[in-house]
């Protein structure tokens, strides 16, 4: 295996530090991470050939001074945010002189986007169809980049009869959130192909622990899960993927975004460019070295999940599309305007006015 080949003595002393601090971290609702407490090899190289913008953001100059100290909020159990632990493992944040602590939030959406409004974090990493209903409310965190596309699923047993999305209509899906982003996504889509989500589907909500519960019992003929759950859940023979947020058009978009607070852009905005940037190439790496990757994560999944599981769920999301510019606010406008589409965003809603307002340029593209 790749990945085994690669491995060094010092990333292996890296690893088992950061395993104790996940250790740590899961022992309480906020773990949290400091960068700086970890030694670091150099930032390990990328191949900047097929990202040429990129590239000329990199080699901006790293901050001066002190490393500068930032708290950066995430969920921990998610797969695809495994550039987070790639930029602690590899280097990434200590190349923009930024001594960064991961905060592994459990509570709402809400209560994170106030956390980063009000300075209780600096930053943070969330899905797009999450964080864009709170952001029209008008919470004070600027969008500064997408992360990745891929992680939501729709999962039905090979013999359930679902087996494309249409085929949910008059069926009951078991969902961990009424309001959550792969029910939003899922919702949008099936009023795309003249499905009305609302009247034709049956969404009931299970807690998370009962959602493959509520389908081996028949309660429920479809359910939506996200990696690493959703994947884990494919190994059984007796599942099968029906639509996942990679099809169609949207295999080229962004699902998770790098949001910021509103007074560090205005205020600090060569370190909203810094960590910003750190984490583009954290992205980067993790697209090029996916086995290297799964490994920073490894600390950080379920215990049944191998590492050859992790490596085929970082190939499987895509960590080279990391839009930031027109592209991003394009694609930001997109998505309000789909969720206009299922009544979420309000109809008066300018929806390109809304997304060069909530996109910070700390890029200057």
């Amino acid at each position: 295996m790749s990945n085994d080949r690669d491995k060094s003595a010092s990333l292996l002393d890296r690893r088992t530090l950061l395993r104790a601090g996940a250790a740590a971290a899961f022992a309480a609702p906020l773990g949290v991470l400091g960068a700086q407490a970890f030694p670091f090899l150099p930032a390990s190289p990328i191949d900047f050939s097929e990202f040429p913008i990129c590239k000329t953001s990199s080699e901006a100059p790293a901050l001066t001074g002190a490393p500068r100290k930032l708290k950066l909020s995430w969920n921990a159990g998610a797969v695809c945010l495994a550039p987070l632990p790639v930029a602690i493992d590899h280097g990434f944040f200590q190349k923009q002189n930024l001594d960064v602590e991961l905060v592994n939030y459990s509570g709402s959406t809400d209560q994170l986007l106030e956390a980063i409004a009000t300075g209780k974090s600096d930053a943070g990493l969330g899905m797009a169809l999450r964080w864009l209903k709170p952001l029209e409310q008008g919470f004070d965190v600027k969008i500064a980049a997408g992360t990745h596309g891929g992680c939501m699923r729709v999962l039905a047993k090979v013999n359930s009869g679902v087996d494309k999305l249409t085929d949910l209509k008059g069926k009951i899906v078991a969902v961990g959130d009424l309001a959550g982003p792969d029910k939003n996504f899922f919702s949008i889509q099936l009023a795309k192909q003249g499905i009305d989500p609302n009247k034709d589907v049956d969404w009931r909500p299970y807690p998370g622990n009962l959602l493959q519960l509520a389908v081996e019992k028949g309660e429920a003929q479809a359910v939506l899960a996200s990696d690493p759950i959703a994947d884990l859940w494919l190994k059984n023979p007796a599942y099968k993927e029906v639509a996942s947020n990679l099809d169609g058009d949207y295999k080229d978009k962004t699902c998770c975004i790098v949001g910021l607070r509103g007074s560090l852009v205005r205020e600090e905005p060569q370190v909203a460019r810094a960590i910003t940037q750190a984490l583009l190439d954290a992205a980067m790496f993790t697209s090029q070295n996916p086995d290297k990757a799964a490994a920073s994560f490894q600390p950080y999944a379920p215990k049944t999940a191998s590492l050859e599981d992790l490596q085929r769920m970082v190939r499987y999301h895509t960590h080279h599309h990391h839009p930031v510019g027109d592209v991003l606010k394009r694609e930001l406008k997109a998505y309000a305007d789909d969720l206009k589409l299922v009544s979420v965003f309000k109809p008066s809603t300018d929806t390109a006015k809304f997304a060069e307002r909530i996109y910070a340029n700390v890029f200057g593209v």
